[in-house]
């Protein structure tokens, strides 16, 4: 049945039907696009629960202004709302300078090690803190603008043009700001501690 989701799925369709107000076809996208918009708000807010509210007030914003919206990317587009939503709570209050990226789970190749049944020993479990908290620590020292590509592109998985979209940014800047991400975030992990990391995240011998 998934599968066949998959295949029907047109959202430009889905948006029409929306903003004609077809109810059932806009709590479709949103749907779709939950998890990745509740991400994002968490990976910018570092709480949960204010990354649950900052999700429903981007769900409510883009209801109300579908007829806003022009076409392209919808993906983009809600997640440049939810985007503005952090940034809203940013202003209402002090920003703590600590990030969490406790469910940063996809540094391997292989699937996702949260999505598997099987627990971890007691001392792979202790390592993965140990890594989480060192992200944490991390991610923090880099800029702003660098963590917001890096999120977007390397932890939700959108493309170039869609970060430039949701971030309204030119694509080379999109494209400089995740490159001198992920060379300082690798040299700062590396710094920090190196054994931890997952092979590609190490910091190659220079030639």
């Amino acid at each position: 049945m998934a599968s066949t989701a998959t295949a029907n799925w047109d959202e430009s369709a889905l948006v029409e039907a929306a903003q004609r107000g077809n109810l059932d076809a806009f709590n479709e996208l949103i749907l779709h696009y939950q998890a990745q918009v509740y991400n994002l708000a968490y990976s910018m807010l570092r709480d949960p629960a204010a990354a649950d509210d900052a999700t429903q007030e981007a769900f409510i914003s883009a209801y109300r202004g579908l007829d806003k919206f022009r076409g392209g990317s919808f993906k983009s587009w809600i997640l440049r709302i939810v985007s503005n939503a952090c940034y809203d709570e940013f202003r209402r209050r002090k920003r703590r300078p600590a990030v969490s990226w406790d469910d940063f789970g996809d540094l391997e190749e292989e699937a996702n090690p949260h999505l598997i049944d099987e627990g971890p020993r007691p001392e792979e479990k202790m390592q993965q803190e140990e890594l989480a908290a060192l992200l944490e620590r991390t991610i923090a020292r880099l800029p702003q603008g660098q963590q917001q590509v890096l999120i977007l592109v390397d932890r939700l998985g959108c493309s170039y043009e869609e970060a430039a979209e949701t971030l309204g940014i030119k694509l080379g800047t999109v494209k400089s700001r995740l490159a001198r991400a992920r060379g300082k975030l690798r040299k700062l992990l590396q710094a920090e501690g190196g054994e931890l990391l997952p092979p590609r995240y190490r910091l190659k011998d220079s030639p």
